[in-house]
């Protein structure tokens, strides 16, 4: 897949998600097989851009090309601004975001909510567009509501504009998270634009990608919370769209090394105190469903230290390797972090950034 001067090495790209693609976790899927990752959302509110969580969010250091950085806000000539600042601090591709379903956002009139003004839809990618020199992508949804699919519409108007690409999430605003995505708009939108589409929502397996991209069209798909403690998904699908074959699941000692490589990548980003509560969600997701898992989590919850952290995971990985070389999943338990999960999904899925 191209975009712009991009020759991405494959067709998986890694979704935007707050809280979650932050420098470490997007050096890590793309290490494990994406072919690239979209940043945290950052504001284009100018009396944000200082503070400490924008500057790590705009923190590419050491990054494998290229360095996508999605902007989000409801302003043209803010957004275009936005657009400018990061590139002059290393973004190689500008993202615009209109699919965040969160409430914050959308009552910024930012995210899905600029679906309801497809006027200032218009105004922001041009305004983007021409205000830097590289390329400028588009996430989207299929519209506010089911009665008010507007993809077509933003797909033809992006295109137009000169949006490099666009991904499409399959589902509307006013879905959220809830239900099954749909991909017909999705092929639609394919069929109706020549720029590079994306699509995304609900890719959760290699049969899953082969499936939505034969249907669809696409020219690559977008994986969001599937990744979440399982990064190694990316190789998964890959393999599986070369052979056909799927690959074994990994071993207990390789997740324990990605496991904690992860860790102190997430102490040495974020420092002592956040790095050991920003690394509590990544360790609930990597040990979802395995055996003994609700009961690791409920104690590590209680550590306060880095040190203390990382030990118990790397003891309770132990324990694992001792019953099975493999990972096995226990349903039980993968429901309730499932239920877990859906239940703070909002802010953590969109990409945004406060």
């Amino acid at each position: 897949m191209q975009i712009g001067p991009y020759q991405l090495k494959n067709r998986l790209i890694v979704a935007p998600m707050a809280g979650v693609t932050d420098r470490p976790f997007r050096m890590l899927c793309k290490r494990l097989g994406a072919g690239m990752a979209v940043s945290e959302m950052i504001t284009a509110n100018k009396a944000l851009w200082t503070t400490a969580k924008t500057l790590r969010r705009a923190d590419h250091e050491g990054e494998v090309e290229p360095i996508v950085v999605q902007i989000a806000g409801g302003d043209p000539q803010m957004l275009a601004e936005a657009a400018r600042l990061n590139v002059e601090h290393g973004a190689q591709i500008i993202d615009i975001n209109m699919g965040c379903p969160a409430k914050k956002v959308c009552n910024v009139a930012a995210g899905s909510a600029l679906l309801r003004d497809l006027d200032n839809v218009g105004r922001i990618l041009e305004a983007v567009v021409k205000a830097v020199d590289v390329p400028v992508t588009l996430k989207t949804r299929t519209g506010w509501s089911r009665e008010a699919k507007t993809a077509l519409q933003v797909a033809r108007m992006a295109e137009n504009a000169g949006i490099a690409a666009l991904a499409l999430h399959g589902r509307t605003r006013e879905d959220m998270y809830r239900g099954d995505a749909e991909y017909d708009t999705i092929r639609a939108v394919k069929q109706a634009v020549s720029i590079p589409v994306v699509a995304n929502g609900d890719i959760d397996s290699p049969e899953k990608a082969r499936r939505v991209l034969d249907y669809t069209g696409a020219d690559a798909i977008m994986i969001g919370r599937a990744a979440q403690g399982r990064p190694w998904i990316f190789r998964e699908i890959q393999h599986y769209l070369d052979t056909g074959a799927t690959l074994p699941a990994p071993e207990v000692e390789e997740i324990r090394h990605l496991l904690l490589g992860h860790l102190d990548e997430l102490y040495r980003f974020y420092g002592e105190y956040s790095g050991c509560r920003i690394a509590r969600k990544h360790i609930a997701w990597y040990t979802k469903g395995l055996a003994g898992s609700n009961e690791f989590r409920q104690q590590m919850y209680r550590l306060e230290s880095t040190d203390e952290q990382r030990l118990a995971v790397a003891d309770y990985f132990a324990r694992l390797g001792e019953q099975s070389d493999r990972l096995v999943y226990l349903a039980e338990d993968a429901d309730r972090m499932d239920h877990d999960r859906e239940a703070g999904v909002e802010g953590e899925a969109c990409g945004y950034a406060d």
